[in-house]
């Protein structure tokens, strides 16, 4: 009893914190747009390698953008499928696109970490805005994001776009693994200079050039498979101001196109998440199952008082997770799968972790990065 009370507790106070939180993340499609009397220029980065399914779509609505003065700048990372000739074809219609070839990845880099720092170094803008390469933009994105940065005084802005998913299964594994995140890493708090919590999104990152410099670049994460995320790190940890806004309705994006893809995609950055501390990992995954997967088991068997401790805390698990789901556009009654996601999440979880571990490293996109070169690029 005394445990299903601790549960009910806690499990209350991360669900308050949880719909505050994200009820006070503005929505993109709320800001005005005013821009400057003279815009900065932006540079948009984008890293590609193999991308031929998605990447006409994606490159097509990043120059459809109304932003009066900006560059789009594709870095091809050893790409083996159609993806040079697709952007060579598009080069000959817009001026604004320019293509960078890579051949060969130096040493210490992962590849899409050294292809955005190639990128960010033939940039021209005072603005850089880090793209995923399959993102899909309505016309004023950047327009509304840069106008918010100016209004703001934000040194970095992420945007996090709707995640477009085949099945229904994937659906509600992604509204579950929002959750997750946005418990994980609060990014209602990002703004907030006496914080310690970050954020950063690999579909959209804006960065002030000189910030960006300022920091590092992707030198500093070189070797991040989460690199996103860490590159917000290097900038709170600087004392620049940053903040998350939801894209939702302006901007999209197919993360993976099946749960499997999702374990297989997983399995590069589930335990760059705690710093590969296997210890950090099994904690984290214990107190996961304990929140999210417990309280329905018990429910179904425990009696008297604990019965209805373990209800109430169904509920206000369901109910937070319904109001996340509401906000982010998704049907409110995806939360009845937040067990099942839950279950899923932890084998996906330590699958990753169990192969990192068996192949001393992680293989992504054709190439190994030995778990000792990864665990030396702490930041």
């Amino acid at each position: 009893m005394w445990f299903a009370a601790i549960l009910l507790v806690v499990a209350t106070l991360g669900m308050i914190a949880l719909v505050r939180g994200n009820a006070s993340i503005r929505l993109l499609a709320d800001v005005t747009v005013h821009l400057p009397e003279s815009p900065p220029r932006v540079s948009i980065v984008v890293a590609a390698r193999d991308e031929a399914a998605g990447i006409e779509a994606g490159l097509r609505s990043l120059l459809a953008q109304d932003y009066p003065d900006y560059e789009v700048i594709v870095v091809d990372d050893r790409s083996c499928d159609a993806t040079p000739q697709i952007l060579a074809a598009m080069t000959k219609f817009d001026a604004r696109l320019t293509v960078v070839r890579i051949d060969e990845l130096p040493p210490n880099w992962l590849g899409k970490n050294h292809a955005l720092e190639r990128g960010a170094e033939r940039a021209s803008g005072s603005i850089l805005v880090f793209a995923d390469a399959d993102v899909i933009l309505t016309p004023d994105v950047l327009s509304r994001a840069v106008s918010h940065a100016y209004a703001g005084k934000r040194d970095h802005l992420a945007l996090a776009p709707d995640i477009a998913a085949r099945s229904l299964v994937l659906s509600m594994f992604m509204s579950a693994f929002t959750l997750f995140f946005t418990l994980y890493a609060r990014p209602w708090k990002a703004p907030d200079p006496r914080s310690r919590c970050f954020i950063g999104i690999g579909a959209f990152n804006l960065v002030r050039t000189e910030v960006y410099r300022a920091v590092g670049g992707h030198a500093r994460i070189a070797l991040r498979p989460d690199d996103d995320i860490k590159l917000g790190k290097i900038i709170k940890d600087a004392g620049f101001s940053q903040e998350m806004l939801f894209g939702r309705g302006l901007m999209s994006v197919e993360w993976y196109p099946s749960l499997g893809a999702v374990a297989r995609g997983l399995e590069k950055n589930s335990l760059a998440g705690v710093d590969y501390n296997v210890g950090a990992m099994l904690a984290g995954t214990l107190a996961q199952l304990a929140f999210f997967v417990w309280p329905f088991a018990a429910f179904a068997f425990a009696g008297g008082a604990s019965w209805l401790l373990y209800l109430a805390t169904c509920a206000v698990l369901l109910g937070g997770h319904a109001v996340l789901a509401r906000r982010l556009g998704s049907p409110a009654w995806y939360a009845f799968g937040l067990p099942a996601m839950a279950i899923v999440f932890f084998v996906i979880l330590w699958r990753a972790t169990f192969i990192t571990l068996r192949d001393g490293g992680i293989n992504w996109r054709g190439t190994h990065y030995s778990l000792a070169a990864l665990k030396s690029n702490r930041v």
